[in-house]
This record gives C-alpha cells, sequence and structure tokens, in this order.
C-alpha cells in the first residue's frame, strides 16, 4: 500500500508553486527593482527642477 497523502496539503503546496512560478514570470516581465524605480524617479525629478530653473516667467508666456 502507499503514502497517504492529506489531499487539502497537497492542493495547497501546488497553489502555492504555482503563484511562486506566475511571480517569477511577473518580476521577469514587469521587474525593476526597487532602487530602480527610485533612481529613475531621483533622475526625472532633478531633470524636471532643471528644467524649471530655466523657465522665463513672463505675463503671456503661452
Amino acid at each position: 500500500m502507499g503514502d497517504l497523502v492529506n489531499l487539502k496539503r497537497f492542493k495547497k503546496r501546488a497553489a502555492r508553486e504555482r503563484s511562486e512560478q506566475d511571480a517569477a514570470a511577473n518580476r521577469t516581465h514587469f521587474g525593476r527593482t526597487r532602487s530602480e524605480r527610485e533612481l529613475e524617479e531621483a533622475r526625472s525629478e532633478r531633470a524636471r527642477e532643471l528644467l524649471d530653473q530655466h523657465r522665463i516667467d513672463g505675463g503671456d508666456a503661452s
């Protein structure tokens, strides 16, 4: 006779493994690390500040 298997545990383990695989696929597809996002945000903020410093404010600047 074979080993007894708790089906709840088996199903939960299978679902967890499937979830981990989906997460890994999403990380490769969408993935940038938090530090990369923060670096990009800091660079864009710096560029926006530099552009704002060169802005000429006039009466009708359209």
